[in-house]
Order: C-alpha cells, then sequence, then structure tokens
C-alpha cells in the first residue's frame, strides 16, 4: 500500500578549490591542489501517498503534509499565506494554506493520494478540504478532533 520510490538525478557539482596563498609574494602553492569535477547522484524520493493534516482552530488555520509515517513533507499556514487579523480565520485563508502545501508536495515528491485527518472546530475545516480533492485524489477522511469523556472539573458554584 505504501508507494514510495527513488529517482536518480545526475548534477554536476564540480567546484574550483584552492588559489593563491601566502602573503603578497604572489606564490600559488594551493593551486596545485585544484578539484577535480565530479558527477554525483542524488536521490530524489517519489511519494504517492501522503496524509493531510488540518488544524483549524478559530484564530488561523495550520495544513501539515506528511508521508504514512509521519515524516513532514510540506506545510502551510493561513497567517504564513498573507492573511492578518480576522481575515486570517475565514474559510478562504484555510483554502489557500490547503492549496499552497498539498501542491507543494505534489511538485517535490509526486503526491497523487492524499488521506485527510481534521482537527479542530474552525473555519478552515471544509474550504481545506475542499482545495486538497482540487489537487490531489482523497481516498479517507477522518475528525481527530478530541472528545473529552469525562473532562476537566467544573468550576464551583456561583453564590450570589
Amino acid at each position: 500500500m505504501v508507494a514510495e520510490s527513488t529517482q536518480d538525478i545526475e548534477e554536476d557539482t564540480t567546484t574550483s578549490q584552492g588559489g593563491t596563498t601566502g602573503t603578497g609574494s604572489g606564490s600559488a602553492t594551493g593551486a596545485a591542489g585544484k578539484g577535480q569535477g565530479r558527477l554525483k547522484k542524488k536521490t530524489k524520493r517519489v511519494i504517492s501517498d501522503v496524509i493531510v493534516h488540518v488544524y483549524a482552530s478559530f484564530n488561523n488555520t495550520l495544513i501539515n503534509v506528511t508521508d504514512v509515517k509521519g515524516n513532514t513533507l510540506a506545510w502551510a499556514t493561513a497567517g504564513g499565506c498573507g492573511f492578518r487579523g480576522s481575515r486570517k480565520s475565514t474559510p478562504f485563508a484555510g483554502q489557500v494554506a490547503a492549496g499552497k502545501a498539498i501542491q507543494k508536495a505534489r511538485e517535490l515528491y509526486g503526491a497523487e493520494s492524499a488521506e485527510v485527518r481534521i482537527y479542530g472546530p474552525g473555519p478552515g475545516r471544509d474550504a481545506s478540504v475542499r482545495a486538497v480533492r482540487d489537487v490531489v485524489q482523497i481516498t479517507a477522511i477522518f475528525d481527530v478532533t478530541g472528545i473529552p469523556f469525562n473532562g476537566c472539573r467544573a468550576p464551583k458554584a456561583r453564590r450570589v
């Protein structure tokens, strides 16, 4: 079920080291130590299945795209997308943040399908899911908002 592969990318990493060393005399002792250009292979991870974590609070919406192990691949927030003040806590801000995060994960890692986990009561919940749906295919949606079984102790009764 986990679809992760690697692609080899050839990158030329020629560096010229050395130069002249010494003080004012013009000695070229470092010129003989020039580095030879070499070809280095980089591997690019291709992850087709990702998990999109949406934390929707009343003040902001945070989007975190991870692989199935939980390693972060990309993230975005409504505040980081340029929204400030009361505009930061709108559905449109959550939509823009989710679109930015999932697009980045798709470009860097080739994400094709996503599982969405929503946490919190904020206004960016549904809009962020719609933004993810526009970029990748959604396989499952979970609401992982914590529900207290007994909750915190109630405050002392008021005497008036």
